[in-house]
């Protein structure tokens, strides 16, 4: 039995978003007519091209994050926080497609999920290390 259910689902929906916001780029390619490996065109592509450039940057944090929180502090805990991270790439990524500025909302939203999973793991971690190293 695993015993990380809810970290997993969290993670499994993160990785959709993020295989999402590659489709877009396909799509956004496709539209534009920009043929791989050119990364600039007209402004509608480039945001697409970043909103999927910044989630791949985002995760590198995130995923870590998630899962030093699930097994040092709780499942639970972590799948709760860590749910705020696709749901901000989400709004993130809406934002972003109609104007750079209406990205801001949704990335905080992600950048305090994972900033609050870095806290609890660094937590969790000091707090092993502590009890057996004492």
């Amino acid at each position: 039995m695993f015993d990380y259910p809810l970290s997993g689902l969290v993670t499994l929906l993160t990785l959709l978003v993020f295989f999402w916001t590659a489709m877009r780029v396909g799509s956004a390619r496709a539209k534009h007519q920009i043929k791989a490996p050119v990364h600039d065109g007209p402004e509608d592509f480039v945001r697409v091209l970043r909103v999927y450039a910044n989630t791949h940057e985002m995760l590198v944090l995130f995923l870590p994050a998630l899962w030093l929180c699930a097994l040092t502090i709780s499942d639970f805990w972590a799948a709760l926080i860590g749910l705020l991270f696709p749901i901000g790439r989400v709004l993130y990524a809406l934002g972003y497609y109609k104007a750079t500025e209406k990205r801001n909302r949704g990335f905080m939203i992600g950048f305090i999920s994972t900033c609050a999973l870095l806290l609890g793991a660094a937590i969790g971690l000091l707090h092993s290390a502590y009890a057996i190293y004492r």
